[in-house]
């Protein structure tokens, strides 16, 4: 006999809702609502924007049959998580059909991205940029779809930063590289789920030579995230289509960049000018003129 399929903690939570005190019933319904904010922000920020005391949101995952909201919040990461036998052709099914089904998809993805941006924490960002303005040495970890973000954010700190940022496995195995952190350093990591083990394998290296660990992830449940010291989250799995976005792991990329160019000054113009004036002595661009 085969069992039937558990139902996600968001279908519960809409389940119960008619039969919930009212207080309870507004709450579940801004989480029902906003159900990525709930598992990557804090209880009491999700309570500031509900106009809800933080303890309501204990009160709901109680009366949900949790333990706590922290119980609540782990279940529904753990649904927003695609199967690991098939996490990207899952996400294919589903669309819908019709003569203009390719222009819907176009704009319902441009607006997903639209949305996750927004999310985007500016200040999470710019606390992270002090940190690696700070480090000795900068290490970029991004293996298989995130290698485009870690390659994009090792290019342009280095623009300005050419001999402190090092891109881990950019010139050899990734484990000699993970042996070569230091206290210190900063070590950024970047991932979504399904995680890679070579990403988690960074960020334990970065916690055991006691480097700074900034983790792009989507999710703070991500294991690469687990204890970093500074966690950029954006959004990957909302957006429609096969693959997740990785739209706002490159906007934080290139804000990152920004800030730390920005903190770095005089020396950061003089440095990038340099590297520019090598570019144009060995030719590296189109000529406009020719």
């Amino acid at each position: 006999m085969v069992e039937p399929a558990k139902s996600s903690p968001l279908s519960e939570l809409c389940s119960a809702l008619p039969s919930l005190p009212m207080r309870l019933q507004e709450v579940g319904r801004f989480v029902a609502a906003n159900d990525y904010d709930a598992t990557t922000r804090s209880m009491r920020d999700l309570a500031a924007e509900a106009g809800a005391d933080p303890a309501a949101f204990t009160r709901l995952a109680k009366a949900l049959g949790y333990s706590g909201w922290d119980q609540l919040r782990a279940a529904l990461t753990e649904a927003r998580r695609p199967s690991q036998t098939a996490p990207f052709s899952i996400r294919a099914r589903g669309r819908r059909q019709g003569p203009h089904a390719d222009v819907a998809l176009v704009t319902d993805k441009l607006d997903a991205e639209a949305a996750g941006l927004a999310r985007i924490s500016a200040a999470s960002i710019a606390h992270a940029a002090r940190a690696l303005h700070g480090a000795k040495r900068i290490w970029i970890a991004g293996f298989r779809s995130c290698r485009s973000v870690a390659e994009l954010l090792n290019y342009e700190l280095r623009l300005f930063r050419p001999d402190e940022v090092q891109l881990v496995g950019g010139s050899g195995p990734e484990d000699l590289d993970l042996g070569a952190f230091r206290s210190g350093d900063a070590v950024v990591v970047v991932g979504f789920a399904p995680y890679s083990r070579a990403s988690v394998h960074s960020a334990h290296a970065a916690h055991r030579a006691r480097a700074t660990l900034i983790a792009i992830a989507d999710a703070a449940a991500a294991p690469m995230a687990e204890g970093a010291d500074h966690v950029l989250l954006y959004e990957a799995a909302a957006s429609p289509g096969f693959f997740p976005s990785l739209t706002g792991a490159m906007a934080i990329a290139q804000s990152l960049a920004a800030v730390t160019f920005s903190l770095g000054g005089a020396t950061s113009k003089k440095r990038l000018q340099d590297t520019e004036a090598r570019l144009a002595a060995t030719s590296q661009y189109v000529s406009e003129k020719g």
